[in-house]
């Protein structure tokens, strides 16, 4: 299982087949972050948000015994079109990071059996761990993507 955690805590971290998280996210260039590059993609800024949004829900559904469902779709995205203060955008970024720790530490936790059910459920703690790695790293392919058409990468 001591394999199978380091694989986790590999792919949560990003880095390996791409980019790593950090790196790519704190070098946004603060006039695109809200910039849509046409009208049917989103800003750098609403994909942020919503990963950690989501990733943060999916947290609390595993850890969180008192977890209550968010409103799908409006409690996972912010406001359309949106342009983030300086401040809105460090509190997406850093709660980013900081649940992406958490979800590390997590995966870490040998006192949770990854294979066993999140309680009241049918999903794993391991299937809530692979959402968060496919969600983020699907999401953050669309980030690229988005740099790159706004001019905003190397």
């Amino acid at each position: 299982m001591d394999a199978l955690r380091e694989h986790i805590v590999k792919s949560l971290n990003g880095g390996q087949a791409f980019v790593g998280y950090k790196e790519a996210l704190e070098g946004v260039n603060p006039k695109l972050r809200g910039v849509k590059p046409n009208e049917d993609v989103h800003s750098v800024y609403e994909e942020l948000e919503h990963m950690r949004r989501a990733q943060k829900d999916l947290l609390d559904f595993a850890l969180d015994p008192n977890w209550k469902p968010t409103e799908w779709p409006k409690g996972f995205w912010p406001e359309p079109c949106h342009v983030p203060t300086e401040e809105e955008w460090k509190k997406t970024l850093n709660g980013f990071l900081s649940d992406q720790r958490r979800a590390v530490k997590f995966a870490k936790d040998e006192n949770i059996d990854l294979l066993s059910l999140v309680p009241q459920t049918e999903n794993t703690y391991l299937r809530e761990l692979m959402i968060i790695i496919e969600h983020n790293a699907y999401h953050f392919g669309k980030i690229l993507d988005i740099r790159k058409s706004l001019g905003d990468w190397k």
